[in-house]
Protein backbone atom coordinates (compact mmCIF):
# COMPACT_ATOMS: atom_id res chain seq x y z
CA UNK A 1 0.00 0.00 0.00
CA UNK A 2 1.14 3.25 -1.05
CA UNK A 3 0.73 6.79 0.94
CA UNK A 4 -1.33 9.08 -1.41
CA UNK A 5 -4.65 10.48 -2.00
CA UNK A 6 -6.35 7.81 -3.56
CA UNK A 7 -5.59 5.88 -0.44
CA UNK A 8 -6.34 8.61 1.65
CA UNK A 9 -9.40 9.49 -0.24
CA UNK A 10 -10.30 5.35 -0.18
CA UNK A 11 -10.04 5.15 3.84
CA UNK A 12 -12.24 8.54 4.23
CA UNK A 13 -15.05 6.03 1.99
CA UNK A 14 -14.41 3.42 4.19
CA UNK A 15 -15.43 5.16 7.29
CA UNK A 16 -18.31 6.97 5.56
CA UNK A 17 -17.60 9.80 4.03
CA UNK A 18 -17.82 10.54 -0.12
CA UNK A 19 -14.94 12.25 -1.01
CA UNK A 20 -16.21 15.25 -3.73
CA UNK A 21 -13.99 16.76 -6.68
CA UNK A 22 -14.11 19.93 -4.73
CA UNK A 23 -12.11 18.13 -1.62
CA UNK A 24 -8.81 17.23 -4.01
CA UNK A 25 -6.43 20.31 -2.79
CA UNK A 26 -7.37 19.49 0.68
CA UNK A 27 -6.55 16.38 0.69
CA UNK A 28 -2.96 16.93 -1.23
CA UNK A 29 -2.21 19.42 1.36
CA UNK A 30 -3.15 16.77 4.57
CA UNK A 31 -1.57 14.15 2.68
CA UNK A 32 2.12 16.48 2.68
CA UNK A 33 0.75 17.86 5.93
CA UNK A 34 1.32 14.13 7.59
CA UNK A 35 4.55 12.99 5.28
CA UNK A 36 6.95 15.87 6.47
CA UNK A 37 5.97 15.20 9.95
CA UNK A 38 7.20 11.85 10.03
CA UNK A 39 9.88 12.57 7.86
CA UNK A 40 10.85 15.55 10.30
CA UNK A 41 9.88 12.87 12.64
CA UNK A 42 12.50 9.80 11.94
CA UNK A 43 14.50 11.60 9.74
CA UNK A 44 14.09 9.56 6.76
CA UNK A 45 13.29 10.81 3.02
CA UNK A 46 10.04 9.24 2.72
CA UNK A 47 7.24 7.65 4.77
CA UNK A 48 8.48 4.14 5.72
CA UNK A 49 6.22 1.25 4.82
CA UNK A 50 5.81 -0.14 8.25
CA UNK A 51 4.18 3.84 9.22
CA UNK A 52 1.97 3.78 5.62
CA UNK A 53 -2.02 2.63 7.84
CA UNK A 54 -0.79 5.32 10.60
CA UNK A 55 -0.03 8.22 8.32
CA UNK A 56 -3.02 6.97 6.42
CA UNK A 57 -5.51 7.48 8.96
CA UNK A 58 -3.45 10.56 10.19
CA UNK A 59 -4.30 12.40 7.13
CA UNK A 60 -7.72 11.39 7.17
CA UNK A 61 -7.64 12.83 11.17
CA UNK A 62 -6.29 16.00 9.80
CA UNK A 63 -8.93 16.68 6.83
CA UNK A 64 -12.02 15.40 8.80
CA UNK A 65 -10.61 17.69 11.23
CA UNK A 66 -10.00 20.63 8.33
CA UNK A 67 -13.64 19.64 7.57
CA UNK A 68 -15.17 19.88 11.39
CA UNK A 69 -13.21 23.21 11.80
CA UNK A 70 -14.19 25.23 8.16
CA UNK A 71 -16.82 23.16 6.37
CA UNK A 72 -18.92 21.49 9.36
CA UNK A 73 -22.23 21.11 7.03
CA UNK A 74 -19.78 18.85 4.51
CA UNK A 75 -20.11 16.73 7.37
CA UNK A 76 -23.94 16.43 8.14
CA UNK A 77 -24.48 12.87 6.21
CA UNK A 78 -20.80 11.73 7.75
CA UNK A 79 -22.30 8.13 9.80
CA UNK A 80 -20.28 7.78 12.31
CA UNK A 81 -21.59 4.32 12.92
CA UNK A 82 -19.77 2.58 10.71
CA UNK A 83 -16.39 3.20 12.77
CA UNK A 84 -15.72 1.01 15.93
CA UNK A 85 -17.33 2.16 19.07
CA UNK A 86 -14.12 0.90 21.19
CA UNK A 87 -10.47 0.06 20.33
CA UNK A 88 -8.03 -1.50 22.89
CA UNK A 89 -4.40 -1.75 22.17
CA UNK A 90 -2.41 -2.97 25.11
CA UNK A 91 -3.42 -1.43 28.27
CA UNK A 92 -5.58 1.40 26.26
CA UNK A 93 -8.50 1.68 25.38
CA UNK A 94 -10.33 4.27 23.14
CA UNK A 95 -14.30 4.53 23.56
CA UNK A 96 -15.76 6.32 20.76
CA UNK A 97 -19.31 6.72 21.28
CA UNK A 98 -21.39 5.73 25.11
CA UNK A 99 -24.75 3.17 24.37
CA UNK A 100 -26.48 5.56 26.80
CA UNK A 101 -26.17 8.32 24.40
CA UNK A 102 -24.51 10.37 27.25
CA UNK A 103 -22.20 12.01 23.98
CA UNK A 104 -23.53 13.69 21.21
CA UNK A 105 -22.58 13.08 17.65
CA UNK A 106 -20.26 16.07 17.53
CA UNK A 107 -18.22 14.77 20.29
CA UNK A 108 -17.96 11.38 18.91
CA UNK A 109 -16.52 12.39 16.03
CA UNK A 110 -14.21 14.60 17.54
CA UNK A 111 -13.04 11.75 19.93
CA UNK A 112 -12.47 9.44 16.55
CA UNK A 113 -10.59 12.46 14.72
CA UNK A 114 -8.32 12.61 17.86
CA UNK A 115 -7.54 8.77 17.72
CA UNK A 116 -7.04 8.89 13.38
CA UNK A 117 -4.68 12.09 14.77
CA UNK A 118 -2.64 10.27 17.51
CA UNK A 119 -3.00 6.48 16.98
CA UNK A 120 0.72 4.74 16.42
CA UNK A 121 2.69 7.55 17.12
CA UNK A 122 4.32 5.55 19.73
CA UNK A 123 5.86 3.68 16.74
CA UNK A 124 7.54 6.50 15.25
CA UNK A 125 10.88 5.42 17.13
CA UNK A 126 11.10 1.96 15.64
CA UNK A 127 11.58 3.81 12.29
CA UNK A 128 14.01 6.53 13.21
CA UNK A 129 17.36 7.67 12.53
CA UNK A 130 19.91 9.30 14.51
CA UNK A 131 20.84 13.14 13.31
CA UNK A 132 24.50 14.07 12.53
Amino acid sequence: MTFDVASVASRLASLGYTVKETDSASLTFCVEKVRNTIKNDVNLNDVPEGLVHIAIDMACGEFLKGKLTFAPDDLSGFDLSVAVKQITDGDTTTIFAVGDGSKTPEQRLTSFIDYLLSYGKEQFPCFRRMRW
